[in-house]
């Protein structure tokens, strides 16, 4: 539900201000230079709009300018390998997005002449992007007047208008919809929607706003009423369990290691990763029975935790001499070598993981399974 405001601050002028005071607050503050931008093309606003979900700018620029130098179109997007696309996406996580860019690209390729479609529903209707994602690429690429909403609007509206109740609930997010479509400008659309973007991601921040550096401070309920720090509410807490796993790091006498594609769903969804089994005491008999592997020396390396939304995966990892008794041709298994597996899509934790395996003395030792 809303806050009540006093009458004077619901009067249109207040309103028609809130954009004014922003675009010249932008004029001045936002950000102009960033990559996406110059040049502002469909494909490059959407690739960075994807990008943004989840993960902050200056995380962003450089998988952006590696992503756009390898793939720069939506054509060449679509007929590249997904191990490709995945490769230049480990590390940003949430592989989801990686995938449905994939998708969409194919989609676009074989149903819209290898563009983004103008229509709002049916950009909104691909995979992967959404009302807001489908507006922020009209309003910016092409000037059309949409609203967005993403985690940094929603934060700006849910503090200036004293909206309570979590973002993420359908009632309080149709609410700051109606809130968004209020204040768009009639102009300058483009600059509008990135203006309330940067105010979020650098002014009107999650914890410790500042608010003596707002340009729309004048008529926000939090900064009025004290409530910066209590709006917009969190997504009710849940406890976040812990999984246990074994990760076999197998290598032949080649100094490959072996590799799987994880299934098409559920975390790192066909992403390369490690083989895994419950426990250490039960590695030989998968390597044997699920990969054809005869399992020699072994050798525990120290254990980490990795977090998910929904729960932590603490990783103990076994260093493993490997040999193959056949050869594996299916597809999604693989024994890649130190040249090879850098160019795979593999989660972050993974990737790390080979990295200081590859730099430990254990790993350059002759293998004898």
């Amino acid at each position: 539900m809303t806050t009540p405001r006093h009458a004077s601050s619901q009067a249109v002028p207040d309103e028609d201000r809130f954009a004014r005071d922003l675009l010249a607050w932008f004029d001045v503050h936002g950000r102009k230079d960033l990559p996406w931008q110059h040049p502002r093309t469909p494909y490059r606003v959407w690739l960075s709009e994807v990008m943004l979900q989840q993960t902050q700018v200056r995380t962003v620029i450089a998988y952006f300018e590696r992503f756009v130098r390898t793939l720069p179109s939506i054509t060449t997007l679509a007929a590249a390998p997904l191990d490709r696309v995945l490769a230049l996406w480990s590390g940003l996580g949430y592989y989801s997005r990686a995938r449905n860019l994939h998708r969409t690209a194919q989609i676009c390729v074989d149903t819209h002449g290898g563009e983004l479609p103008r229509d709002r529903d049916a950009l909104a209707a691909l995979p992967g992007i959404g009302r807001s994602t489908a507006a922020a690429i009209l309003a910016q690429a092409f000037g059309e007047r949409h609203a967005i909403l993403d985690g940094n609007v929603r934060r700006v509206l849910a503090r200036w208008h004293g909206v309570r109740g979590w973002p993420g609930a359908t009632d309080v997010q149709r609410t700051l919809w109606e809130h968004a479509e209020q204040h768009m400008p009639a102009e300058r659309i483009a600059d509008y929607t990135q203006a309330i973007m940067d105010l979020g991601a650098t002014v009107c921040v999650r914890s410790r706003p500042l608010c003596a550096a707002c340009p729309v401070r004048r008529g926000c309920v939090a900064s009025a009423e004290g409530l910066t720090a209590e709006l917009p509410a969190p997504k009710p807490a849940r406890a976040r369990p812990t999984r246990e796993t074994t990760m076999l790091i197998v290598r032949d006498e080649h100094g490959r290691v072996l590799l799987e594609r994880r299934p098409p769903t559920g975390v790192w969804a066909r992403l390369w990763s490690l083989p895994e089994t419950a426990d250490a005491a039960s590695a030989q008999d998968v390597l044997r029975e699920r990969y054809a592997v005869r399992a020699g020396a072994t050798s525990a390396l120290g254990a980490f935790v990795h977090g998910f939304s929904h729960y932590h995966l603490r990783v103990t990892p076994m260093l493993v001499a490997g040999t193959p008794s056949q050869r594996i041709a299916d597809g999604e298994h693989g024994w890649f070598s130190r040249e090879e597996w850098p160019a795979l899509g593999l989660p972050a934790p993974v990737r790390r993981l080979l990295e200081q395996v590859f730099e430990d003395e254990r790993w350059r030792e002759p293998c004898t399974a």
